[in-house]
């Protein structure tokens, strides 16, 4: 395979990253077979020596979007590093969506408490401040002031486990971007010891 067929293949395996990284990437690999071109290496030599270029695409793309969802820890962000991630290999569909979909799941059902306990607390709340007004629909069994109080402190439990669970999300996240560019290394690593 010479320079412009490993080029051409790579820019289209490339797609989906933004045009200026993408550029960017086949600068360097256009001044990488120059360089190789002054030591008197061929274009396949050098092609040779980088690889498939669908398996470097794959790479690249998995470690543009991991540092992109170090950057700005967003759930689109990170969701894009997993699916990038997962061009890697077969490997990757166990020890990297697996995990995900679990962490997923654990923070999808804590904000779903959150929210339930501080719709819980409006509830009563709204519940304890209506009875007097419609005792025909309302039957309070404790006092008000103690409804009205106990009401505003489930609120605010809601609304500090909320804001607990952002915290914790955010950092499990940063925890599995981690362990997603481990991953990359371990599998690049391999790949390398494959292709010796």
């Amino acid at each position: 395979m010479n320079k412009k067929e490993f080029l051409n293949s790579l820019t289209k395996y490339l797609r989906g990253i933004p045009g200026d990284e993408e550029q960017d990437i086949i600068s360097d690999f256009e001044e990488h077979f120059e360089m190789g071109k002054k030591e008197g290496r061929t274009e396949e030599n050098i092609a040779g020596s980088l690889g498939n270029p669908k398996a470097l695409a794959n790479q690249l793309k998995a470690n543009i979007m991991a540092d992109r969802a170090e950057k700005e820890t967003t759930a689109a962000n990170i969701t894009r590093a997993v699916f990038a991630s997962l061009g890697l290999g077969f490997f990757n569909l166990i020890f990297i969506l697996g995990p995900f979909l679990g962490i997923a799941g654990v923070l999808v059902g804590l904000f779903a408490a959150a929210v339930g306990i501080t719709a819980g607390g409006i509830t009563g709340l709204l519940g304890t401040i209506f009875a007097p007004l419609f005792p025909e629909y309302f039957n309070l069994i404790v006092n008000p002031a103690v409804g009205i109080f106990a009401s505003i402190g489930l609120i605010c439990f809601g609304v500090l486990f909320f804001i607990g669970v952002m915290y914790l999300a955010r950092a499990l996240f940063r925890l599995f971007i981690r362990y997603i560019k481990f991953n990359a290394r371990i599998v690049v690593g391999r790949e390398r010891r494959d292709e010796v």
